[in-house]
């Protein structure tokens, strides 16, 4: 019997154009002798094609387990694993609170501050604020302005003084009610990808080499002028500890599938930092995460065989679980 694996994508966010992209990728990758495919689009207004996955509890409506490929809001958050808990359904990548806890970066930071996790000093401030520079204290420029709930660097800008701060909090803003800024890192943009539940694997890290003064949003879709090394030219014991570090981070968020952890080299002091975590990384022709497993040896068919059985893995404990006396 083929496993039936609905694929949704799409959605309200402003990466609804790379969760298309990754889900074509997906869907061609998937092993049409293993799997029988289910596409759920989510348009940008929110309406589901062919429509939402709505069972009674604990009713199957066709499918064996759900790959959210959902990048963003309203479905890397929390708010699209509720659905699937509530219908029953197993599901691919991070569980609620991880998914929801990882989206959030001032809780993610708060976390890994909690695990003693290196990350970079930051505050933050909310939409509300009236004024943005009394609230960033002694931070010194340049500063990375970010919505604290979205990814694939939408709304983010580097603010060079009190000027461009004040710009790029009204840009970030328009995204999430909570924004952070943090002390701008020079040196490296590395990163490294875990995968498991119980027992998360690191892969060999990759480097991402920006063509503009960061990596934002344009050098990673639009202008393909951005270079990558996989794997990062890093010693050993270097390699090493960024993957300890990845998977400290997934384990301290207690993510199960996948991730993807964005780390910064700084230059000066040649400390590791941990930057973000994403329970949802891309899936694209140019995305990392596969990438970086290619590299690894486990190749794009056999990451989704893995995933998909990771997702049913975690189901089947979790009906070992009472939810009633």
């Amino acid at each position: 019997m083929k496993i039936r694996v609905a694929v949704i994508y799409g959605g309200r966010t402003g990466e609804h154009e790379v969760s298309v992209r990754s889900a074509k990728a997906i869907l061609a990758g998937l092993d049409p002798a293993r799997y029988e495919k289910i596409e759920y689009f989510i348009d940008k207004e929110g309406k589901w094609s062919p429509g939402p996955i709505l069972p009674e509890p604990g009713a199957h409506p066709g499918i064996d387990v759900v790959f959210p490929v959902l990048h963003g809001t309203f479905g890397e958050d929390g708010t699209m694993q509720g659905l699937l808990e509530l219908a029953g359904l197993p599901y691919v990548g991070a569980g609620v609170m991880a998914s929801a806890v990882s989206m959030d970066k001032e809780m993610m930071k708060r976390v890994c501050k909690e695990r003693m996790l290196p990350i970079v000093e930051y505050v933050t401030v909310t939409r509300d604020c009236p004024n943005v520079l009394d609230a960033c204290g002694s931070l010194p420029f340049p500063v990375f302005v970010k919505p604290a709930n979205l990814g694939s660097s939408v709304g983010i800008s580097k603010a060079h003084d009190a000027r461009e701060l004040e710009t790029a909090f009204t840009l970030a803003a328009q995204y999430d009610r909570k924004v952070i800024v943090e002390r701008a890192i020079v040196g490296r943009e590395l990163e490294c990808a875990v995968l498991g539940n119980q027992a998360p694997m690191a892969s060999l890290p990759c480097e991402i080499l920006p063509s503009r003064e960061f990596y934002d949003y344009e050098d990673k879709y639009l202008l393909d002028l951005a270079r990558t090394q996989v794997p990062a030219l890093l010693p050993a014991e270097r390699t090493a500890e960024l993957q300890n570090l990845a998977v400290q981070c997934y384990r301290a968020v207690e993510c199960e599938g996948m991730a993807r952890v964005d780390f910064f080299l700084e230059k000066q002091t040649d400390r590791l930092y941990i930057n973000e975590i994403n329970t949802i990384p891309g899936f694209t022709s140019i995305s990392m995460y596969p990438k970086m497993w290619e590299h690894s040896g486990i190749g794009f068919g056999e990451l989704l065989d893995r995933l998909i059985a990771l997702a049913l893995d975690r189901d089947k404990l979790k009906k070992a679980t009472r939810f009633t006396r």
